[in-house]
């Protein structure tokens, strides 16, 4: 059973100067619309229930208002919620004294932002550093640990330059080592790489997934990019309105949105490059054809079965076992768009 590092149960935030007094109404069903018209109050989250597995990468996502960024600033009370639970190792973070939660968010959680939050005062090796002096560690040691995260981010050589001489990827390179430098388990991600250009971006995943293959934070990932999140997500939720429409693995997501808001946000991507054999592979056939990885995506394996003599591949997993099929003609009908209208729960048609 894959291990749970913070759950988040029942979660409701309501801003407004009486959040409390109309929480019932909420709970009875009132929109967010109705909310501002009869009470002047804003919906910000509404019966949140995710539990977010260890050493993985979830992603939280929506649209702008949609309380993804509201959401992760719960799980280290930077937010305050209106009722509910939000556990952490099974410890309850809402019932954290005030010298608990300073050790909380010193030990156990590190946050990066959009803006990257970089001291501009301050060198690129002491930003680094700051985390760790905060938590008591030595200047010369936390001096040395901020040596290490700055050449592991690529950024060896930049010690002693300011954030004004570096470029907004190599910025967030240095939020991100500021981060992973206090060793905390649990990497908190509030739309990281948004403002960075489109190559840089893809650049920063790539030093995020390959740090994470040796380190296995618990990374809480928010975005508003479906492409981004389907690279990097072992996991993912979907927000509107503050309430989660889906949530699932990826594939998962993909194959089967829930409704017409999920449908909309998939449509557009190449599901070539993003669904896998595996998800599509039927009973094993042995001697049809090549063995194809159970974890290649269609646009890769679409040559290979249709170059096959039948038309057909084994798929294997990782040590090389057979375990399945796939056809070409499963490959095509995988290309294909989804149909919503054959989904059971089309809330917002």
């Amino acid at each position: 059973m894959t291990d749970i590092k913070i759950r988040i149960e029942n979660l409701y935030k309501i801003f407004g100067p009486k959040p409390k007094s109309v929480l019932a109404a909420v709970q009875d069903g009132m929109s967010k619309t109705e909310l501002l018209e009869k009470h002047n109050h804003v919906l910000g989250l509404k019966d949140i229930n995710i539990d977010i597995p260890a050493r993985g990468i979830s992603v939280i996502m929506g649209l702008s208002g949609s309380g993804k960024s509201t959401l992760i600033r719960h799980i280290n009370r930077l937010i305050e919620p209106t009722a509910g639970k939000l556990l952490v190792d099974d410890d309850d973070v809402l019932s954290m004294s005030k010298s608990e939660l300073i050790q909380f968010r010193r030990h156990k959680a590190s946050m990066v932002f959009q803006k990257f939050g970089l001291h501009v005062h301050r060198t690129v090796a002491e930003n680094v550093a700051y985390g760790l002096v905060v938590q008591g560690t030595a200047m010369n040691e936390a001096k040395s640990q901020s040596h290490k995260w700055l050449e592991r981010v690529g950024l060896a050589g930049f010690e002693n330059h300011y954030p004004s001489q570096l470029s907004g990827g190599m910025q967030q390179r240095v939020g991100l080592a500021r981060a992973l430098a206090t060793d905390a388990e649990i990497l908190l991600m509030d739309e990281a790489f948004s403002a960075l250009d489109p190559l840089i971006r893809t650049d920063m995943q790539d030093v995020l997934l390959d740090l994470q293959e040796e380190l296995h934070k618990t990374i809480v990932f928010i975005t508003h990019d479906l492409d981004e999140a389907l690279r990097i997500g072992d996991t993912i939720a979907i927000l509107r309105d503050g309430a989660v429409i889906q949530q699932g693995e990826p594939q998962q997501i993909i194959m089967h949105p829930e409704d017409d808001y999920i449908f909309d946000f998939i449509k557009d991507i190449n599901r070539g490059r993003v669904i896998k054999i595996g998800t599509l592979m039927a009973a094993p056939n042995n001697n049809v054809g090549p063995d194809i990885d159970r974890n290649m995506v269609l646009e890769d394996a679409l040559q290979q079965v249709a170059s096959s003599p039948t038309q057909e591949c084994n798929v294997v997993d990782s040590v090389g076992t057979r375990i399945g099929s796939i056809s070409l003609t499963q490959i095509v009908a995988g290309l294909a768009r989804p149909d919503v209208e054959a989904t059971p729960d089309a809330r917002y048609r």
